[in-house]
């Protein structure tokens, strides 16, 4: 009898690997999936924390390729559309991407027309609206003087120590610029070329495989493009309704507070929520409390109109992810690669989602009948 390296013969092994599957199937059901699916937890934790590692170390390029994959989504009808009056694809996509850059710096050289005559009367107003919250607060609260003074010391020594460094500001600053060109370029080559790449891409797949890709790829690029429409709709509209408020109300910086609860828009529930308060705190300091109220229930009803009523109806029903998932995935996204990661975080998931249930659906499908053999 030849004995194996660890010392046994080949009927110990085997009466071993006997005896082990025997003690795992003696094991309840309930601990066997509890494991199982532990293990399965841990190995898509660990490939997640990984690839998480890998876009913060390569933060501006996974931030322009974000970016130009939501806004490829985003201009693909317009791309569409030109080429729909004959135009070449190069000079399709080109006249798309100078299209955003105009609107881009068209919207900034707007904002800065319209709110750099308010700064000076900002100024006194938020001194004013400071002097009037101070009193507010030190009159309904349990704060005195003192303790107000304190901790606006303390808070004033915090910021002071948490000051920009001119090195890393200029070179977060390079960063962001290069980004936004890579972008840029990106953005051109993928409406230009992007479906001839998918094409190759799907000619790779054989089998089976390629039907399911192909299905998987339109579903997910649909997802995509109605969610980037969708959320710039609602933006819009959460952005239009709070301006409006602002400017009844006289709020001081209502266009570039509008301004501000757009690009919110696109950080789903966290996103509208800080805007709002910003947006309360500003009238707040310049207006008074009185004010601060009236932006306050402008806010919530514009809001609660958008979630309830218009949200539904711009938003499919394949795109829309319940609440709770949403907070999971912006919290994520938040810690993984901060505000970028909160935007980028709910299309991914929304995405993701979408091509896991069309694999899945499609292997459930019942498999074609085979052909009849032939006749002799």
């Amino acid at each position: 009898m030849v004995a194996d390296d660890a010392g046994r013969t080949p009927e110990e092994t085997t009466d071993r690997g006997a005896g082990g599957r025997q003690t795992w199937a003696a094991l309840p059901w309930l601990v066997r999936s509890a494991v199982v699916w532990s293990a399965c937890l841990v190995v898509i934790v660990a490939g997640l924390y990984l690839l998480g590692k890998i876009a913060v170390l390569l933060a501006p390029l996974a931030i322009a390729l974000a970016a130009t994959v939501f806004l490829t989504a985003l201009l693909d009808p317009v791309q569409l559309a030109l080429r729909r009056l004959r135009l070449p694809a190069a000079l399709a996509a080109l006249l798309t991407v100078l299209l955003l850059v105009g609107l881009l710096f068209g919207v900034g050289a707007l904002v800065w027309s319209l709110t750099a005559g308010q700064f000076s009367e900002l100024s006194q107003e938020l001194g004013q609206g400071l002097q009037r919250t101070r009193e507010f607060v030190t009159s309904t609260l349990p704060v005195t003087d003192q303790q107000l003074d304190r901790l606006l010391g303390q808070a004033r020594r915090e910021v002071e120590q948490g000051s920009v460094d001119p090195v890393s500001g200029a070179r977060t600053a390079a960063e962001v610029l290069g980004s936004a060109l890579l972008a840029l370029v990106l953005l051109f080559f993928l409406l230009k070329d992007g479906r001839s790449m998918w094409h190759w891409t799907l000619s790779r797949a054989t089998g089976p495989n390629r039907a399911v890709t192909a299905e998987a790829g339109r579903v997910g690029w649909r997802t995509l493009g109605a969610y980037s429409r969708g959320t710039m709709m609602i933006a819009a509209i959460d952005a239009i309704g709070i301006g409006i408020a602002l400017v009844l109300l006289r709020v001081p910086l209502a266009f570039p507070l509008a301004l501000i609860t757009f690009f919110g828009g696109f950080v789903p529930i966290i996103g509208a929520t800080v805007a709002g308060a910003v947006a309360v705190l500003v009238a707040l300091a310049a207006k008074g409390p009185v004010t601060a109220l009236l932006v306050l229930a402008a806010v919530i009803a514009v809001q609660q109109i958008e979630g309830n009523l218009l949200e539904p109806l711009i938003m499919k029903r394949q795109v829309r992810l319940h609440p709770a998932v949403i907070l999971v995935a912006v919290t994520a996204g938040t810690l993984i690669a901060g505000i970028a990661g909160a935007s980028v975080s709910v299309p991914i998931t929304a995405v993701v989602w979408r091509i896991v249930d069309t694999v899945q659906r499609h292997r459930q499908r019942p498999a074609p009948p085979a052909p009849a053999p032939a006749g002799p």
